[in-house]
């Protein structure tokens, strides 16, 4: 099941969880990152070092 972002994330400026994806797999859209679903490979890296913790599976 693909990760997915929350509004935690809106207006947020680290982008550590798009650094560590091995797949990168975001995107963005509204002043947040986004998970494309299709791409994810639920390696949960981004999970681990988001700052807001905004990321759940």
């Amino acid at each position: 099941m693909p990760h997915v972002v929350t509004d935690k994330c809106t207006g947020c400026k680290f982008t550590d969880c798009v650094e560590v994806c091995p797949v990168a797999c975001f995107y963005e859209m509204d002043n947040q990152v986004v998970i494309h679903p299709e791409d994810c490979i639920d390696c949960m890296a981004c999970v681990d070092v988001c700052p807001v913790h905004a990321i759940y599976a």
